[in-house]
């Protein structure tokens, strides 16, 4: 019970850090279409999507999604058509991100918004989705495509890379772990990084990512730890704002503190209790015989 509340709440964590783009005007929406999209995916997937007709188009190609893929999965998982397509809706200052995928069926919504996080966009409703089940690693470039339009401000490469490597990196933790266990354990250490900066050598930065997963009740082999120190030293060498990273964060938190205080907060918390509670009268109802 007790590690199911955790990663009910370290999920609605990572479900609020907060993303802008500063030369849009609220209510804007971008969206990015796969450039080998048929004619009539195209239309299916913008009324999907309801895009707006003013809505600005972009446009992602394959070369693209290799460029900042290859380093991290098969060329074979890329592919060599570019299907991923998402929209973005430029919010209030201060409003959150959002993220909800359709088709997508290896990243999660925690897992863009912490690669998001990362690239450093703020306050939009983001939606992915695709024509056919894909695993979604793609959609992230054009994301990051889209912001950079939407803002006239170019994401470093370097930045843009890691992105994508925290990205695949949490995916493939999630096979392993889970993919809850492991968005949070990603955002655990980022957490401890924004705070006190990265640590001076590899024994600092394995006992953090191990006490983090000890706190998480995660319990990770040597290569799990082997891939996250990688991918910090990736962050250490980019040009990632931890300060932006660490008040996002923090407003996450306050974001689950009205919401647990709050009515619904509260009416979803004793349905999972419920939920728990009759999971597990059922088991011992099955072993019981009654």
């Amino acid at each position: 019970m007790k590690k199911g509340i955790v990663l009910i709440l370290a999920a609605m964590l990572l479900a609020a850090p907060k993303v802008s783009f500063a030369d849009s005007a609220v209510g804007d929406v971008i969206v990015t279409l796969g450039e080998n999209l048929t004619a009539g995916q195209k239309d299916a997937l913008l009324k999907e999507m309801s895009a707006p007709e003013d809505a600005q188009m972009v446009t992602v190609s394959n070369a693209e999604e290799h460029k900042y893929l290859g380093k991290y999965v098969p060329a074979s998982q890329i592919g060599t058509k570019a299907l991923s397509s998402s929209s973005i809706k430029i919010e209030n200052k201060g409003s959150g991100l959002e993220v909800k995928t359709n088709n997508i069926n290896w990243v999660t919504d925690e897992m863009y918004l912490n690669a998001l996080m990362t690239a450093g966009v703020k306050d939009a409703t983001v939606y992915v989705t695709a024509p056919t089940q894909v695993s979604g690693t793609a959609a992230l470039t054009g994301l990051m495509k889209a912001y950079e339009v939407s803002s006239d401000k170019a994401i470093p490469e370097d930045v843009k890379q890691v992105a994508n490597q925290e990205l695949v990196t949490t995916a493939k933790l999630g096979e392993e772990h889970g993919q809850e266990n492991a968005a949070a354990l990603l955002a655990k250490i980022k957490e401890e990084v924004a705070k006190n900066g990265l640590p001076k050598d590899d024994a600092e930065l394995k006992q953090m990512i191990e006490k983090a997963a000890k706190d998480l009740n995660i319990t990770l082999s040597e290569a799990d730890i082997q891939k996250l120190i990688d991918l910090f030293h990736s962050m250490q060498n980019a040009n990632i704002d931890w300060n932006q990273v660490g008040q996002q964060l923090d407003q996450a938190k306050d974001k689950i503190t009205k919401y647990i205080q709050s009515d619904e907060g509260q009416s979803f918390l004793k349905k999972a209790q419920d939920f728990f509670a009759a999971l597990w009268n059922a088991i011992v109802s099955l072993f019981s015989g009654k």
